[in-house]
């Protein structure tokens, strides 16, 4: 192992940590605005309450993301520093937005929310959580224009004089089919994440509350642990609560996540599509799949030691299903590891030169997103 090597783990481990949290705080923004102006328009407390009780697990969510991207951010001056001073030009735009635009706008209102109860007329403050939740997605926009750009560069070109790429297009950068296909995944699968959150802590408290009361009900002695914020509640109370406070959130989040789920499928089939265009060596890499196929199967479980192509050996397969999911044909043709990497290498005149990625770690991690 290398610096190399170890520098794309510390990324990587790192990304994840914050990747964590970032959904959560994504989806979770538009939901709590929702129940916000639920209470705005009906005058029902108990989506007050739920708006408190989901916005206090926001704001602990938002810091530590916070924290986590801070630490990110350095490691593109420390482990990436050639890298980072070679695309400065382009990469460094969409994040500069990111941080001016999306970041202070959501930090700034979030702020204002925050201490604004009581304070601020009910529509200003109403305003300033929606505000916030369009940052919180601004913010996501601009990091993946950033990262599609990596993954397909548009909008550039080559500065002989400085020996790197100069951009001569922003609206080509951060409207580039990469990032128009990502985002609409990336956020739909945040709303899963947190509407899947929101709907099973109200599932808890909805048979937590019904528990509660039945005990009280049969004058049974019931730990505090159990309930802490309802010392004292009467049986009818927590009934009241199970039906009027959890009930309502609990649909609430589930509908949310039916809607989620399907966005999920629907634009990482769009997505997937791009990729077997683009990156036709990551998709090729990520099967496992060493030699150009017609007609490619989708492999669900292969063996051996799988860090490249001499012993891998796929043991249960779908057929077909792997050109169908490249461009919607059962009958595509799905180029190999093998033939790209004697593609590029004869493009790039680089005898010798190995462009696949560890066929392990990526067929390995594309199964545990799945």
């Amino acid at each position: 192992m290398n610096a190399l090597d170890v520098s794309r783990w510390q990324f990587g481990i790192t990304t994840v940590y914050h990747f964590v949290l970032v959904p959560l705080t994504i989806g979770l923004a538009p939901m709590i605005a929702i129940m916000q102006t639920v209470w705005h328009k009906t005058g029902n407390e108990q989506w007050l309450r739920a708006t408190k009780f989901f916005g206090k697990l926001f704001l602990i969510n938002f810091a530590l993301g916070v924290a986590t991207g801070i630490v990110q951010e350095f490691q593109f001056g420390m482990n990436w520093s050639e890298y980072s001073r070679f695309v400065a030009d382009v990469f460094g735009a969409p994040l500069a937005l990111e941080g001016l635009v999306a970041f202070f706008l959501e930090s700034t209102f979030i702020g204002l929310w925050i201490f604004g109860w009581e304070r601020l007329p009910r529509k200003v403050h109403l305003a300033c959580i929606w505000l916030a939740a369009i940052g919180v997605n601004a913010s996501a926009y601009f990091i993946i224009a950033a990262n599609s750009w990596m993954q397909h560069p548009v909008g550039v070109v080559w500065d002989d004089e400085r020996g790197r790429p100069a951009m001569n297009d922003f609206f080509a950068v951060v409207t580039n089919n990469t990032t128009l296909a990502a985002f609409p995944h990336v956020i739909a699968g945040a709303w899963l994440t947190a509407a899947t959150f929101v709907a099973g802590i109200g599932c808890w408290w909805m048979a937590r509350n019904s528990w509660r009361a039945r005990k009280l009900r049969a004058s049974e002695e019931v730990p505090v642990s159990i309930s802490p914020s309802h010392v004292g509640a009467t049986a009818d109370q927590l009934d009241d609560d199970a039906k009027k406070l959890w009930r309502p959130v609990t649909r609430f989040a589930l509908w949310m996540t039916i809607v989620a789920g399907v966005a999920v499928i629907i634009s990482g089939d769009f997505q997937a599509q791009i990729m077997f265009k683009q990156q036709p060596m990551k998709m090729a890499a990520a099967e496992s799949l060493c030699e150009t196929e017609t007609g490619a199967s989708f492999s669900v479980l292969s063996i051996g030691r799988q860090n490249n192509c001499d012993n891998i050996e796929h043991v249960i397969q779908i057929p077909k299903m792997l050109s169908f999911l490249a461009d919607h044909t059962f009958d595509s043709e799905v180029k190999g590891v093998n033939e790209l990497q004697e593609q590029y290498q004869k493009a790039f005149n680089t005898p010798g030169q190995n462009y696949a990625p560890n066929l392990f770690v990526t067929y390995w991690a594309f199964r545990a997103m799945i």
